[in-house]
């Protein structure tokens, strides 16, 4: 393989890695806080559907980012009220979020824009275009630097990045700064927290929101930046996905960010090899298509470990008189 299409898959991998770093690094939050959130996929879903929506219908992928980060947070919030103040099952919380989302932006889709529940095509303004670094075009020429700089590092949308800075912050969050180590601290003894005078509902429903704006980065991705508009479950089963590889990563930032380019190179291999031979036999789409979540379970189940989570995950917080 040559390095022009090296370089080829591995800018695949870190777009199709995009959605599931902010994901997995929204699901980190919520998760290091106590509250167990499978409802990821449906916060994207929800997140995509009104980016689009809004950014067909303004012509901006700016307000378009805008409404999908707030129906996110909306969203986010509901399953936090039912997680955290009504004390419900965190994971029957989680299911509904998935099941509401899949359900209403088909039917908004629908009875709005009357084309299968999809949105209109973006037009120009409508999403976001790729963005050249500094003195890409001029290095282009240089060998191999040249390529690596100019193809896989330059030309990704303003989400590429702000998903890999995301790591960085949040590791620098939850480790080296008071906040994270109270979130944390609530992941793991709530009698201990509580104890000291901190208010756990406060901790967790911060840890929420910010699970709720990452989602929706995650999901306006989709559909303003990768896509041009929104379509029927675009999310396609990718917030199971980084929920996986937050497990994976054992609910650590860095190690997160590798897994999340694992899974986004095993979809751009299986992206490639749709139509391959193996043996001299034409391999059918579908088995490929289905690659990276086979090899998903058999990574999780056999490769990682235990994998132990916060201790107090999926405990509601009771105030003891």
């Amino acid at each position: 393989m040559d390095l022009s299409a090296t370089l080829s898959i591995l800018d695949a991998t870190i777009r199709l890695s995009t959605p599931l770093l902010l994901a997995c690094l929204a699901g980190m939050y919520s998760e290091r806080a106590g509250v167990f959130d499978i409802g990821l996929e449906g916060k994207m879903l929800a997140a995509a559907f009104a980016a689009g929506a809004v950014a067909a219908v303004t012509g901006s992928a700016w307000l378009g980012l805008a409404a999908g980060m707030l129906v996110s947070l909306a969203t986010a919030l509901l399953q936090g009220f039912a997680a955290i103040s009504l004390k419900g099952n965190q994971l029957i919380a989680g299911v509904a979020i998935n099941m509401l989302a899949a359900g209403l932006t088909t039917f908004l889709g629908q009875t709005w824009f009357h084309q299968g529940g999809r949105t209109p095509p973006l037009g120009d303004g409508g999403r976001f275009e790729p963005i050249t670094l500094p003195f890409a075009e001029q290095l282009q020429g240089v060998p191999v630097l040249g390529p690596i700089y100019y193809d896989l590092l330059s030309g990704h949308y303003l989400l590429v990045y702000i998903a890999f800075i995301m790591v960085a912050v949040t590791w620098f969050v939850l480790f080296r700064t008071r906040f994270g180590l109270r979130l944390r601290a609530v992941g793991e003894n709530l009698k201990a927290v509580d104890t000291a005078g901190i208010s756990v509902v406060k901790l967790r429903f911060q840890a929420v929101i910010i699970t709720g704006l990452l989602c929706g980065l995650a999901g306006a991705y989709f559909s303003i930046a990768q896509g041009s508009g929104f379509g029927n479950n675009m999310t396609a089963g990718k917030g199971f996905i980084a929920l996986a590889a937050l497990i994976f990563a054992k609910w650590k930032p860095v190690p997160a960010m590798f897994t999340c380019l694992l899974f986004g190179f095993l979809d751009a291999m299986q992206i490639r090899l749709q139509s391959a031979e193996l043996f001299g036999i034409e391999v059918p789409v579908q088995a490929i298509q289905a690659l990276p979540y086979v090899l998903t379970v058999v990574l999780l189940a056999g490769f990682i470990g235990k994998a132990v989570g916060p201790k107090a995950g999926g405990v509601p917080y009771t105030k003891e008189r």
